[in-house]
C-alpha cells in the first residue's frame, strides 16, 4: 500500500483548487459590477495558489514518496470501483502543480493591466479563475474519473473565456471548432475510464498503478481499446492532425487567453499520456499511434510555420508543432523527457504570448537583412555529421545507452539534427574559421545542458513514470528509423523553404501558407452544421 499523507500536504496541495473555485464562483453580475475588485481576487488567489503549492513541494522534497489521499468515497455499479475526492501526488504532480500555478499567476497579473477598461473585465477575470480551478483539479486528482470531470471542467470553462468577444465572428467559428473537438475528446475519455474500471475494478491512479506494475503478460482488450481511446483524446486537446485548426484561430480572443491556452491547456493532452503512461506504454499500437499522429503535426506544423506573416499565428503554429513533438517523445517511450519539453515549453510560449507586442516592435527596427542563399547539401551534410558527433560524443559523457534503449537514438538525433539547425544559421560558418569555432562550442553548449536536464528530469521521475528498458519492449520495430527519416526530411524542406526563390519554391510556399488547405474542409463543413453569425470568407493565415 501506498504511504497516507500526513494532514499539511493535501491541504497544501487542495488549497490551490479550493481557492480559485470559491473565487471563481462569484456571479458573473457582481463581478462585472466591481471589476477591479474581482481582478484583485483573481491575482490574490493565484499567488496564494503558487505559494501553497510551492509548500507543498517544498515538503514533498524531504519524502519524495509516491502518496495519496482521499476525502470521501462513493461506489459505482457494475464494479469499476468507485468516484472519489482526493489527491495522488508524486513527482509528475508536483512539477505540473509548480508549472501551473506559476504561469497562472503570471497571466492573471497581465490580464489585470490588459483587461482594464473593459465592460466585461469582472466576468472575464471569473472564467479565468474558473479555467485555473478546474487545470489545478485536474493535475491533483486521485481518481479516474474525478480527472476527467475536471478535463471537461476545463474545456467548458475555457470555452467561455474563447467566446468573451461574441460579437467577433471569427472568434465564435473558432470556439464552435473547439467545442466539437473536446466533446469527442470527453466522450472518449470517459469510455477509456469505463473500460479501464471494467478492466481493474478500480479507478483509484494508485491502485491502477500498482495493478499495472505487477502485471505480466500483454494487455487484455478492454486495456488496449482505452489505451487508443487515451491516445485520441490526448490528440484532439493538444490539437493534432488533422483536427489543429481550431488552435490556430482563437487568436481572436484576449491575449491573457492565448497565453494561458498555449502554455498550459493544450499541454493537457501530454499530461494524459505522462499520467496514464504505466497503461499507455504497454500497448505497441498505442505507442505507434502517439509517434504516427505526433510525427505527421510537427511536420506539417514545422513547415507552415515558416510561412506566416503574423507573429501571433507564428506561434500557435508552433504550439501545434511542440504538442506534436511531445506525443512523439510519449510514443518512443521517452515520458521523462516529454516531460521536460513540457516544462520548457510551457514557460517559453507563456513569455512569447505575452511579449508578442514587444516582438512586433522588434520587427519594425531596422536591421541588417541578407538576401537568402540557394540550397547548399554539402553544408547541410556537414553541419549533420558535426552535430552528429557532438550528440554522440555529449550523450556518451551523460551515460546515455544508446546500445540498450533504442529510443534514445531518435532523441540524440533529433538534438543533432535541431544543432545543425543552429551552425546553418551562422551566415559566415563555412567562409570563417572563428564563427565556425563559435557556432560548434555553442552547439556543444546546448548539446551538453539538453543531455544534462534529461538526466535531470529522468532522476526527479524515476518511480513516478514506467522505466525507458521496460516501454522499449513495446515499441513496434521501425518507429525510431522512421522519426530519424521524418526529421532529416523535415530538415532538408525547412533549407530549401527559406533559401533561394524559384517556381517551385514559390508554389510549395503558397500551399503552406494556407496550410496545405486541410482546415478550410473542416471549416467549410462546420458552416453547414453549426455556423459563426456574419462569418468572413474564410483565410487560412488571418
Amino acid at each position: 500500500m501506498l504511504p497516507t499523507l500526513s494532514l499539511p500536504i493535501p491541504v497544501l496541495i487542495l488549497f490551490a483548487p479550493v481557492l480559485l473555485w470559491l473565487v471563481g464562483l462569484t456571479p458573473a453580475s457582481l463581478a462585472n459590477t466591481r471589476p477591479h475588485l474581482m481582478a484583485r481576487l483573481n491575482g490574490g488567489a493565484a499567488w496564494l495558489a503558487f505559494t501553497g503549492t510551492l509548500a507543498a513541494a517544498v515538503i514533498y522534497l524531504f519524502d519524495g514518496t509516491t502518496q495519496a489521499w482521499t476525502l470521501f468515497s462513493i461506489p459505482l455499479p457494475g464494479d469499476i470501483g468507485a468516484f472519489t475526492i482526493g489527491t495522488y501526488l508524486n513527482s509528475v504532480t508536483v512539477i505540473m502543480l509548480l508549472l501551473v500555478s506559476f504561469v497562472g499567476a503570471i497571466v492573471s497579473r497581465y490580464a489585470r493591466n490588459y483587461l482594464d477598461g473593459d465592460p466585461n473585465q469582472g466576468r472575464f477575470h471569473k472564467w479565468l479563475t474558473l479555467t485555473l480551478a478546474s487545470i489545478l483539479t485536474l493535475i491533483v486528482s486521485g481518481n479516474l474519473l474525478m480527472f476527467a470531470l475536471a478535463w471537461i471542467a476545463t474545456s467548458l470553462c475555457l470555452h467561455q473565456l474563447l467566446m468573451f468577444y461574441r460579437e467577433r465572428s471569427a472568434a465564435v467559428l473558432a470556439a464552435h471548432k473547439k467545442f466539437i473537438a473536446s466533446r469527442i475528446g470527453d466522450a472518449t475519455l470517459l469510455l477509456a475510464v469505463l473500460l479501464i474500471g471494467s478492466s481493474l475494478h478500480t479507478l483509484g491512479f494508485n491502485e491502477i498503478f500498482e495493478h499495472m506494475a505487477t502485471m505480466d503478460g500483454p494487455l487484455s482488450a478492454g486495456l488496449q481499446v482505452a489505451s487508443l481511446l487515451v491516445v485520441l483524446s490526448a490528440a484532439l486537446k493538444s490539437a493534432q492532425f488533422p483536427f489543429h485548426g481550431w488552435l490556430i484561430q482563437v487568436m481572436e480572443a484576449p491575449t491573457p487567453v492565448s497565453a494561458l491556452l498555449h502554455a498550459g491547456i493544450v499541454n493537457a493532452g501530454a499530461f494524459l499520456i505522462i499520467r496514464m503512461s504505466p497503461i499507455v506504454s504497454h500497448s505497441a499500437t498505442a505507442l505507434a499511434a502517439l509517434a504516427t499522429i505526433g510525427l505527421v503535426t510537427l511536420t506539417l506544423a514545422s513547415l507552415v510555420m515558416l510561412t506566416q506573416t503574423s507573429i501571433k499565428v507564428s506561434l500557435a503554429w508552433s504550439t501545434t508543432a511542440q504538442m506534436g513533438f511531445m506525443l512523439l517523445e510519449c510514443g518512443l517511450g521517452l515520458f521523462s523527457l516529454a516531460m521536460l519539453h513540457l516544462v520548457a515549453h510551457s514557460l517559453y510560449k507563456a513569455h512569447a504570448f505575452l511579449a508578442s507586442g514587444s516582438g512586433v516592435d522588434a520587427f519594425r527596427a531596422p536591421i541588417i537583412r541578407y538576401a537568402p542563399k540557394a540550397f547548399q547539401p554539402v553544408q547541410l551534410l556537414l553541419g549533420l555529421v558535426i552535430a552528429g558527433i557532438l550528440a554522440v560524443v555529449l550523450g556518451a559523457a551523460f551515460g546515455m545507452p544508446w546500445e540498450q534503449q533504442p529510443a534514445l537514438i531518435a532523441a540524440g538525433a533529433i538534438v543533432a539534427i535541431a544543432v545543425s539547425q543552429l551552425m546553418l544559421q551562422t551566415a559566415t560558418l563555412f567562409g570563417n574559421g572563428a564563427a565556425l569555432r563559435r557556432a560548434v562550442a555553442l552547439s556543444a553548449l546546448l548539446c551538453g545542458a539538453y543531455f544534462a536536464l534529461h538526466q535531470l528530469f529522468d532522476h526527479a521521475l524515476a518511480g513516478s513514470l514506467p522505466p525507458l528498458r521496460d516501454t522499449a519492449s513495446a515499441l513496434p520495430s521501425g518507429l525510431v528509423p522512421l522519426t530519424i527519416a521524418a526529421f532529416v526530411g523535415l530538415l532538408v524542406m525547412q533549407q530549401f523553404i527559406k533559401g533561394a526563390r524559384s517556381n517551385l519554391r514559390d508554389t510549395l510556399y503558397m500551399h503552406l501558407y494556407n496550410g496545405l488547405y486541410i482546415d478550410v474542409y473542416i471549416t467549410r463543413l462546420l458552416q453547414r452544421v453549426w455556423p459563426a453569425p456574419h462569418q468572413p470568407a474564410y483565410h487560412q493565415g488571418a
